[in-house]
């Protein structure tokens, strides 16, 4: 009995120290637990507050008012207008055919539009809005909003649009903007997350994507509150965005829209430069296209069709074409002959029609030659044997050197995409890139502007103004409206006596009787010009072509003629501008491009349509019958035409 009890109270001490140890071990955890949770609940609820907003709140960034382009004047050249548009949320819509067949019939929709949306919807999320149709009228969209209750998930919105008002005027040098594309993200480093937004819009060519990072502006930022799903329940704050910067261009929109409607008809381009500033007036490709068309959504057949125009609308022919300069370029050989010393411009030298150099004919383009020529008569007739003379003294060399020095071959830092740089040929060009050496005959196609030279219609401008200020004048796009003056253009250097007979020659070629360009001249005393005609060849007529009665320029294909180009600069006495003008396989520089570029040079110094006084007498009936068309052709509003001066 005794041993039983002493086994039952042994019994009871183990039992009691295993309890001690389980009750105290449960003690321990609830501590900690209690410690954790106080500690979560005062040090780090701060933290976990944060992290509960995070799931509950979202940021979602809001896109800018992109800045506005404007010309010199203030016009209106890239701006933004309302766009109201229709956007359908698939959770929401229940029936989405029912819903979209009810709209069809409220608002302009084609089956590919409802298509459109329909695919959308299946690739994004039930709640992520997609945009059924947009640029809709204010009585479309008040019909939406009238019949709401019949339209599930269906919101009408309003938003910003770029809008280019002058068409087809700017459209080569403001560009166009369009939706962001992975190519776009793929060339950015960082790109700005502003780019994700759904639908957001970039700069695509021209100024519009030069200057993106000053026109795009800042996004703004929106917190909503969303649910489980991540629906938007509510909206708790918004800060918006700052606003794109506005930038500020050199062109004249009145100017520009002459220039465009002067070159009608034509594949052409021209360049009006003020003299002193450098200031870009105008920068006319045509034919052009109309930019609203890219950021509407142009349609297949629209974009094949401006692909497919042998024109090349698409092509800004001021600063992309390259072409031949012709005789437009001999001013650049008879300054590099002078500057060698090889002559002093006064000699004459004799052109029977050709010239013979290493077993080669060079044919000057009179063929019955021109007689003794000096300096002066060789430029105002365009003699290419004199040319050829002057070439073969002073070498490539130098002029290639006079020719860099007058601006040609120099890509020039203008916010517009693919600015070309032309080609200035020396003879480690040609041995790297055509695997032979320098020979003389290249010297002479050299120097009449054929051969291995290209320049741009903007080069040739520049180059333009600079024979007339002798400074080395800068071609530029955009200013600044608050800017004092410019600081003064370095000088060429080129010898006063030089210029005179290289100037005199340019003055007789539009104004002396002999001169290439005798009737484009101007017979208003104080805009009287100088100028150069060129014509570079494309393609020669074959001898097969010759037999089959093929003879002039005329009778070949369009594409196959020869360029016509004209520069020039007035008043003579003190220029305020140059004008280059290049005619794509237009025939001769004196027929067709000197006639454009008399036009667009008076209406720049005149503020608008050139006054009949200005053209000789036996040309004004003429003249007017062309400006009559000319007005009938513009669209613009009222206050953008050109008026008469």
């Amino acid at each position: 009995m005794k041993r039983s009890e002493r086994e039952q109270d042994l019994s009871r001490r183990v039992i009691s120290r295993r309890g001690l140890l389980l009750g105290g071990l449960q003690v321990g955890v609830a501590g900690t637990l209690f410690w954790r949770l106080r500690d979560m609940q005062l040090n780090q609820s701060e933290q976990y507050h944060l992290l509960a907003e995070e799931n509950r709140i979202n940021l979602r960034l809001l896109p800018p008012t992109r800045g506005l382009i404007v010309d010199r004047n203030g016009v209106m050249l890239a701006g933004n207008e309302q766009n109201y548009r229709v956007v359908i949320k698939r959770d929401d819509a229940g029936d989405i055919d029912l819903v979209l067949a009810r709209l069809a019939r409220l608002i302009p929709l084609s089956e590919e539009d409802i298509e459109r949306a329909r695919r959308d919807m299946l690739r994004n999320r039930p709640f992520v809005p997609v945009t059924v149709a947009e640029r809709l009228s204010w009585e479309e969209i008040s019909r939406v909003a009238s019949n709401a209750p019949a339209l599930p998930g269906v919101t009408p919105e309003m938003g910003l649009s770029r809008n280019y008002p002058l068409r087809e005027d700017t459209a080569h040098v403001v560009g166009y903007v369009g939706p962001v594309s992975e190519r776009d993200l793929e060339a950015l480093e960082a790109p700005d997350p502003v780019l994700m937004i759904p639908r957001f819009q970039i700069g695509k060519s021209g100024v519009e994507r030069m200057a993106e990072d000053r026109l795009r502006g800042r996004a703004g930022s929106q917190r909503v509150e969303v649910n489980s799903v991540g629906r938007v329940m509510r909206e708790l704050d918004r800060v918006e965005g700052t606003p794109g910067g506005n930038v500020h261009l050199t062109l004249d929109a009145r100017l520009q829209n002459y220039a465009l409607e002067r070159l009608h008809g034509q594949s052409a381009a021209a360049v009006v430069m003020d003299i002193e500033s450098g200031d870009i007036l105008a920068l006319a490709s045509g034919p052009s296209f109309d930019p609203n068309l890219f950021v509407r959504g142009i349609s297949t057949t629209d974009f094949r069709g401006l692909l497919d125009n042998e024109y090349r609308p698409l092509v800004n022919k001021t600063v992309q074409g390259m072409y031949p300069p012709g005789s437009t370029f001999k001013m650049v050989t008879a300054l590099a002959a002078l500057d060698a010393g090889v002559t002093d411009g006064q000699e004459r030298v004799f052109c029977p029609g050709h010239m013979d150099v290493s077993g080669n004919r060079f044919h000057c383009w009179k063929r019955g030659g021109h007689g003794r020529v000096n300096l002066v008569s060789a430029l105002s007739e365009s003699c290419d044997v004199y040319m050829y003379e002057m070439a073969q003294r002073c070498g490539i060399d130098k002029i290639n050197e006079m020719s860099t020095r007058l601006g040609l071959g120099i890509r020039y830092d203008l916010p517009i995409t693919s600015v070309a740089g032309g080609l200035n040929p020396t003879r480690e060009w040609k041995r790297n890139n055509r695997n032979s050496e320098w020979r003389i005959g290249d010297t002479v196609n050299a120097s009449i502007g054929q051969g291995f030279v290209l320049t741009t219609p903007l080069q040739l401008a520049v180059m333009t103004a600079r024979l007339a200020s002798n400074k080395a004048i800068l071609p530029r796009l955009m200013r600044d409206p608050t800017e004092s003056a410019l600081p003064e253009a370095a000088s060429l250097d080129l010898r006063p006596e030089w210029l005179r007979l290289i100037r005199r020659g340019m003055s007789e070629t539009v104004n002396d009787r002999r001169g290439t360009a005798y009737s484009s001249r101007v017979v208003a005393d104080d805009q009287v010009m100088a100028g150069k005609t060129g014509t570079s060849q494309v393609f020669s007529i074959t001898r097969a072509e010759r037999d089959a009665g093929v003879r002039r320029q005329e009778d070949l294909p369009w594409n196959r003629r020869n360029h016509g180009l004209f520069v020039n600069y007035a008043p003579v006495e003190a220029p305020r501008i140059a004008v280059s003008i290049v005619v794509e396989h237009g025939g001769g520089g004196s027929s067709t491009a000197a006639p454009i570029g008399r036009d667009i040079m008076l209406a720049a110094l005149n503020g608008g349509v050139p006054p009949l006084s200005a053209y000789p007498a036996p040309q004004r009936n003429r003249i007017h019958s062309e400006q009559q068309e000319m007005q009938e052709r513009l669209r613009k509003p009222e206050d953008m035409r050109i008026s008469r001066a």
